[in-house]
């Protein structure tokens, strides 16, 4: 690709960030957290919720839940490090040791008066539950979406062989066959996205397409995502957590979510008609189980509590 291609597609790359960022009823602002020049978006007051989304993705990914969730809460939507147009300083190392500190200072710098609650989906909820083994503390609950870190990561092949496709040569095609297996109903999520739809197409397939984005794959997912953490550390957990997970995900299958919440005693809110991301399928429904986990002003329900599935 020729440098004035190169300069094209950053360009559209930007004009669908700037159109997503829009819509959102959030401020975006930057702040240095380790070693990672992290975006941020924020706002909403009361209680504050950090919302961290999966690997290959980036912050307006809940857009169809943030609308609501400002409503009644103070909402922080960082950039995972590599991610979007959270950039890692050059010579700057990218672990799971880094990343940890870059929450650690992100959760200081955003979350002063008061506890947050944490939401992590898939990689982003691995390195949350990371997070509450050492910094438990630090958080007032914890939910876990479609989360990784549970067991290995072993998708089913039907969404494994799109994802490395994908992967190795990003393309609109690529983009889409993927797509279709991250959603049950790829047309209906599209329907529900509206006019940020195509924005959220191109800007995926941008950052895809971005070397920075994809060295940050190679380095947290098998750092971060795709080992297991061990069970004695998820079981130091003491923050109340939650789990959410989507009935038909093919990334992290529902059994793993399961068998969690069952060893460590996790409430479990199975989401209906749905894959690998609830906040973007089934909003209202994801909506009603964070709530259900956080309460309605964020006031948590006590520990223990299981939501029929």
């Amino acid at each position: 690709m020729s440098t004035k291609e190169r300069a094209t597609e950053r360009s559209a790359g930007q004009q669908a960030r700037d159109q997503l960022l829009a819509a959102m009823p959030l401020t975006e602002r930057r702040i240095q957290s380790a070693t990672v020049s992290t975006a941020v978006l924020e706002g909403g007051d009361g209680p504050p919720v950090v919302l961290l989304h999966g690997q290959g993705e980036f912050a307006a990914v809940w857009i169809n839940v943030i609308p609501d969730l400002v409503r009644t809460h103070r909402v922080i939507v960082p950039d995972l490090p590599g991610h979007g147009a959270s950039e890692v300083r050059e010579g700057g190392r990218l672990d799971a040791d880094t990343v940890l500190t870059w929450l650690d200072e992100l959760i200081d710098q955003t979350c002063r008066a008061r506890p947050p609650v944490l939401v992590g989906h898939l990689l982003g909820g691995a390195i949350a539950a990371r997070y509450a083994v050492q910094h438990g503390d630090r958080l007032a609950r914890l939910v876990l979406v479609d989360t990784m870190g549970m067991g290995w990561f072993r998708p089913a092949p039907r969404f494994a062989l799109p994802m490395m496709g994908f992967v190795a040569r990003p393309t609109p095609k690529s983009r889409d066959r993927l797509f279709n297996q991250c959603f049950l109903d790829m047309d209906r999520v599209g329907e529900q996205a509206g006019e940020q739809w195509e924005p959220l197409l191109d800007y995926a397939l941008d950052r895809a397409r971005t070397p920075s984005v994809q060295a940050a794959l190679r380095s947290l997912i098998p750092q971060v995502g795709m080992k297991p953490i061990p069970s004695d550390d998820l079981t130091r957990i003491g923050v109340p957590t939650d789990l959410i997970h989507g009935r038909h995900d093919l990334q992290v299958r529902l059994r793993t979510a399961e068998a969690a919440s069952v060893r460590y005693g996790w409430p479990l809110h199975v989401i209906e008609d749905c894959r690998d991301d609830p906040a973007a399928e089934q909003p209202e429904a994801f909506l009603h189980a964070l709530r259900t986990a956080i309460g309605p002003s964020g006031e948590t329900k006590a520990s223990g509590e299981v939501e029929p599935s």
